[in-house]
């Protein structure tokens, strides 16, 4: 639209005489032809070659190179090949002719501005020449430009690539190494545990060992979840559900039977939440249950669910151990995975010591 008005204006400019040599038509007529140039320059980035059709009749006739100027600027700007813009240029040297024999025939300052050859050629130069060069520079200067995002694009694509092979590779070579250490000892430890369950003549240890071989089974269907996401991310198979608060308590038997005093308390009014909330607050129980047999061993803890109006907390809190736990290995990251687990939904946790030497877990999930 700008193009347009600026067009028009500056044409009117010229043919009036304030920025070249005034026509002799009557101003309706000049006014119309400056109007037509500048209704032309408005569409010319959809079409080009109507405005160089007016322009090259405007500067023959009236000298009025704004037109022309404008559309030699946008046909060097989309002229590909070699072809059309030899055939501008010679249309160009066509235009810049006849309007060199008009200005002879109608002499005064028309000749003088475009009859004269230093003329003809200085103004062909200025009005067409410089516009289609610059508009061709332009155009290169894209065309690099654009070659140059592709070229970047497709390595970043490249970059991208070999990345994921070296994470496939990598995540190939940790599967491996969980599979032949990590599940052949597990296995172990659930063929262990059923020969005691079998060999033992006292019901309780028989009972410990059934414990120990059924969470050891429930590891290796774990473990092989993990490593089958850990060989193939995009096409892992079927996994089981989550767990949710429908299983804590089949969570709270297992410490129960492990020698912690458990007891459970839901506060608020019971409803359905969301299944992320359940399940991050089913990890929560579970990691904080996990410290404390690693820190605690034989003593007591209290689990709160609190339905609050728009979250779910969770509390888990134990006391003083009545007997240190065995020393266990221990990963360092337990709290630290837990806690970017809760604030991926939003949520935040809490964990510090009692004054009575307990600890307590404190998570609050947007529900």
């Amino acid at each position: 639209m700008l193009l347009g008005v600026a067009v028009f204006l500056i044409s009117l400019a010229v043919v009036n005489g304030q920025m070249g040599v005034p026509s002799d038509l009557p101003w309706p007529v000049t006014t119309l032809v400056a109007a037509v140039a500048g209704v032309a320059a408005r569409y010319a980035r959809r079409a080009w070659w109507p405005l160089a059709a007016v322009g090259a009749v405007a500067y023959v006739s009236l000298a009025m190179w704004p037109p022309l100027l404008v559309a030699s600027y946008l046909a060097g700007l989309t002229l590909r090949d070699r072809r059309g813009i030899a055939a501008y240029a010679g249309a160009a040297v066509a235009v810049v002719g006849l309007s060199a024999g008009v200005g002879v025939l109608l002499g005064g300052a028309r000749e003088v501005l475009t009859g004269t050859y230093a003329n003809a050629v200085l103004m062909g130069a200025a009005v067409i020449g410089l516009p289609l060069v610059f508009g061709l520079w332009i155009r290169a200067r894209r065309d690099v430009l654009a070659a140059a995002r592709e070229r970047a694009d497709r390595l970043e694509r490249e970059q991208v690539m070999r990345a994921e092979q070296a994470r496939a590779q990598e995540r190939a070579r940790i599967a491996r190494e969980m599979h032949d250490v990590v599940a052949h000892r597990v296995t172990l430890m659930v063929m262990h545990a059923g020969a005691l369950e079998v060999g033992t003549p006292d019901q309780r240890t028989a009972e410990a060992a059934a414990l120990i071989g059924g969470l050891g089974r429930e590891a290796l269907a774990n473990l092989r979840d993990v490593l089958g996401v850990l060989r193939s991310p995009a096409q892992a198979g079927p996994r089981a559900p989550q767990p949710t608060l429908a299983h804590l308590d089949e969570l709270l038997d297992r410490s129960r039977s492990l020698g912690i005093t458990l007891t459970r308390r839901d506060e608020g009014e019971t409803r359905a939440v969301a299944l992320t909330a359940e399940r991050t607050a089913y990890r929560v129980v579970q990691e904080a249950l996990a410290n404390v047999h690693k820190h605690a061993g034989e003593t007591s803890a209290d689990v709160a669910i609190r339905f609050l109006p728009s979250a779910l907390e969770v509390v888990v809190s134990n006391q003083p151990p009545v007997r240190h736990a065995a020393r266990l290995p221990e990963s360092g990251w337990g709290l630290v995975g837990l806690r970017e687990r809760v604030e991926l939904v939003g949520g935040t946790l809490d964990a510090a010591p009692r004054p009575d030497g307990g600890f307590e877990l404190r998570a609050r999930i947007p529900a």
